[in-house]
């Protein structure tokens, strides 16, 4: 009669490959999460396990720093697009070599670069009013009175010294976007310096989108922007 060799306690060979291997516990964050709990309730109820607690906490932090991580990584992308964006309305902004084709192209091609419902550019004039000349050339030039500008970029506040003031709250005026104002929902002021001994001016941007500009935004790109259209408009009224 051959004798039968006895089998191994499978717990003692549980134990001996994890003793050999901890990462096979370590690394699964189940079984890790069964042990832990069947250790909380072998110490009863009465009973502050503060490592649990200690872990939770860090869960809870890396948690929140995985979600400041993402919101960094999109507002920087985000930001990208911004800056190829105004980049883009730039160069199609310098291609014109005539000013009725600059005004054209403003109204039209880099109001669609920028995504926006409408632009207007605003110069100030002592004989504000319609100009037929300029209604020929294009409806994207509005001639105010002096003082509008600085009026129509005030805030509850009064009067600020801000080059580009960005808002949700558009003043119900005809002056500037005519029949499409009720529509707008957000809008970009830009002030520009047009040089010595000529009236203030303003270019302003439009969108049907509530969200598009509000304040608080970065205003950066913006002003950017508003530089590169000033020397472009110096340049035109030399």
């Amino acid at each position: 009669m051959t004798a039968t060799t006895p089998r191994p306690d499978a717990g003692a060979e549980v134990r001996a490959r994890i003793i050999a291997d901890p990462t096979l516990i370590l690394d699964d964050k189940d079984v890790m999460r069964t042990l832990v709990a069947a250790s909380e309730r072998g110490m009863g109820d009465n009973i502050v396990d503060m490592r649990g607690l200690a872990m939770e906490r860090l869960e809870a932090r890396l948690a929140r720093l995985e979600e400041t991580h993402r919101a960094v990584i999109a507002a920087a992308y985000e930001n990208l697009s911004g800056t190829n964006q105004i980049h883009r309305a730039i160069l199609r902004m310098l291609d014109p070599e005539q000013f009725e084709d600059f005004l054209h192209t403003l109204g039209s091609d880099v109001a669609h670069v920028l995504n926006v419902d409408a632009i207007k550019l605003v110069l100030e004039s002592p004989d504000a009013g319609p100009d037929p000349a300029l209604e020929r050339i294009s409806d994207v030039v509005c001639v105010v009175r002096p003082g509008f500008i600085e009026t129509y970029m005030s805030n509850e506040r009064g009067p600020t010294t801000r080059q580009v003031v960005l808002r949700q709250a558009i003043p119900q005026t005809e002056i500037l976007y005519g029949a499409k104002t009720p529509d707008l929902r957000s809008e970009a002021c830009m002030k520009l310096d047009l040089g010595q001994h000529r009236m203030g001016g303003m270019l302003v941007m439009a969108s049907d989108n509530p969200h598009m500009f509000k304040a608080g935004q970065g205003t950066d790109l913006l002003s950017f922007f508003a530089g590169i259209f000033e020397r472009s408009m110096r340049r035109w009224l030399a």
